[in-house]
Formats: structure tokens, sequence, C-alpha cells
């Protein structure tokens, strides 16, 4: 695009085709403003009952339980091998029987070369018996480089 300084028709007086968008922007920002200001605050509240100070320190201690699954798939409870199915759902029906709040902590240690559907195998078990504080541990062995 350039610019047209000397025309050879002088005598036709040719408008501006380019929209001026000053007055557009203008009224746009007035009417975003108006917009914003007519927005009605939040002003519903939720009421919550909040436990207030802290709580006092547990007198009891939970007590931990060790479920292993060692590299041949074998499960050991405690460090006592389980002989089977039925001994691993009846040390986990003890485990949770019983309130939540008592319920002992279930720690499961699954070796790196043990197969997945056994640890699977044990995960569901723990939970279709009602076994509510289990927790993986021992990952440090799936570390890279290890």
């Amino acid at each position: 695009m350039g610019m047209n300084v000397g025309s050879e028709s002088t005598t036709e007086d040719e408008g501006i085709v380019d929209i001026n968008t000053t007055p557009l922007i203008d009224v746009m920002l007035v009417l975003l403003i108006m917009l914003i200001i007519t927005i009605p605050l939040q002003t519903q509240a939720v009421s919550i009952d909040l436990p207030q100070g802290n709580p006092p320190p547990s007198t009891q201690e939970t007590p931990v339980v060790t479920l292993a699954v060692d590299f041949d798939n074998t499960i050991t409870w405690n460090g006592q091998p389980l002989s089977g199915e039925d001994d691993l759902q009846a040390h986990l029906r003890e485990a949770a029987s019983g309130p939540a709040d008592q319920q002992p902590e279930v720690h499961l240690q699954p070796n790196r070369l043990a197969d997945y559907k056994t640890v699977v195998h044990v995960m569901a078990d723990a939970q279709r018996l009602g076994v509510t504080k289990l927790g993986i541990v021992g990952q440090e062995q799936f570390a890279e480089g290890q």
C-alpha cells in the first residue's frame, strides 16, 4: 500500500475509505465498564462447622501390620508366611473387624519382581473385606538406577 502525493485527477474529492474505530472502541470500553459495575457480587454464604483449636493428640498408637509380597509371590503377614488365599482373607477380615478408627494400618510391601496380578489381588481382597487403612510402602526399590 502506497501513498499518493500528487494525483492525476485533482478535481475529484476522494473520501477516506478507512473506518474510524476510535469511537467504536470508546463505546465498547464504556459498555464493558458498565457491565463490570452492574455484575452482582457473590453474597451467598455456606456455613461450615470447623473444629476449633488443635485436636488433642491420640492417646493410643495405631497398630501396624506389614503385608509383604515376595519375588516368588509368597505373601507374608508380619513376617509369617501365609498358607493360602483362605489364610490371607482370615487375616484381612480380622484386621477389618471393629470400627474404622480402631483398625490397624496395613502396610503393603510388594517386591519389585512380584507379579502385578498377585499384588492387585491382595489389594482387592483388602478392599472387599473392609480394610480402610491400606498403604503401599517400600517404593524406593522402584526408583531408576537401583
